[in-house]
């Protein structure tokens, strides 16, 4: 039985029994997810200062994550209101890109909290390349970031260099080695959980396989101890895949086979035609459908296509129709 299903059993037995807790669905009392989340030790042995938000009840949601990203959030929540506005509902995941070298954006993680949801961070390694990650030489800005986290103490998941199969960044398949990637990527991970900085969600988000059908996902993967979710990257074109399954099963059936970890399409949007509104139909179905699937990020930003959803009428109305579901969004509880 999948986690969504066993989630109102779950509830039931709890009721009648008054027995806390539903480890075995990855949540509060799940002792690996609260292993992988644990505080880290002081070098005298002692606990570390308080620890911050606790992530773990978050990994498992029973509804949906319902995401955007928008030009000027999180910095201020103004444009997540206005497409707040446009689409009948709240998001509670608010996309943005950072740079290496920038410093985490700890106002607008706030912002985002405060508002009832969570900031999702596409870190993206531009410059100096990924070996010089993994060996260790930016350690001292890995540690002022994940300091920088972790005194915020607020929720914040983490996708660092996304679309690492594809050969259209620095750190994709053309300049690195997926053992490169896999290094620096533990090496970053380490860095956070020594500073204590574990209010992390870790998203590996490969992109959809469908244009680089040669590279094999697996040797990309750090392992369960080291990720959280897996984001998948895929957007839904004029000329591309047009159902659920074509556009996202093939890149799905191939992480099966090393993980079992939640999928959050971690970035998404489709393009204007004569198909969007089939194709905006074809996400939120698909994700509301599929158990395993626990939400989408929304890119309602114009580059190379306005992929705004109001920049076509007929395929904004399906898209309000859709997203008043009550299984899409909820808020972020408090501590």
């Amino acid at each position: 039985m999948n986690r969504k299903a066993l989630l109102p059993l779950c509830a039931a037995l709890v009721a009648l029994t008054g027995i806390s807790g539903c480890g075995m669905l990855g949540g509060d009392d799940d002792p690996a997810a609260k292993a992988a989340h644990a505080p880290a030790a002081d070098s005298s042995g002692g606990s570390a200062a308080k620890a911050p938000y606790d992530v773990t009840g978050l990994l498992h949601p029973d509804k949906e994550y319902f995401g955007v990203a928008v030009d000027g959030a999180p910095s201020s929540m103004k444009p997540v209101d206005a497409f707040a506005g446009t689409v009948g509902k709240k998001p509670n995941l608010v996309g943005s890109y950072s740079a290496w070298g920038d410093g985490f954006n700890a106002p607008g993680a706030r912002n985002v909290f405060d508002d009832g949801g969570m900031l999702y961070v596409s870190w993206e390694p531009f410059k100096p390349g990924l070996d010089k990650i993994a060996d260790g030489s930016q350690d001292a800005y890995i540690k002022k970031y994940a300091e920088s986290v972790r005194t915020t103490d607020v929720p914040v998941a983490i996708s660092f260099g996304h679309e690492m199969n594809g050969h259209w960044y620095p750190w994709g398949t053309k300049k690195t080695t997926p053992e490169t990637f896999v290094a620096a990527w533990k090496h970053i991970h380490d860095v956070f959980q020594e500073v204590g900085a574990t209010n992390v969600i870790w998203v590996w988000s490969p992109n959809v396989v469908n244009p680089v059908r040669s590279v094999q996902l697996k040797p990309y993967w750090p392992g369960d101890a080291y990720v959280d979710w897996v984001g998948i990257v895929g957007y839904w074109t004029t000329t591309g895949a047009h159902t659920f399954d074509t556009l996202y099963g093939p890149s799905r059936r191939q992480i099966e086979r090393f993980t079992d970890k939640p999928v959050l399409i971690s970035e998404t949007s489709a393009e204007p035609g004569d198909r969007r509104r089939a194709d905006v139909r074809a996400l939120l179905d698909g994700v509301r459908q599929d158990d395993d699937v626990i939400g989408f990020l929304w890119f309602n930003i114009p580059k190379r296509a306005d992929w705004r959803i109001q920049s076509s009428p007929l395929a904004l109305a399906e898209f309000k129709r859709l997203i008043a579901d009550d299984a899409f969004g909820f808020e972020v509880p408090r501590p």
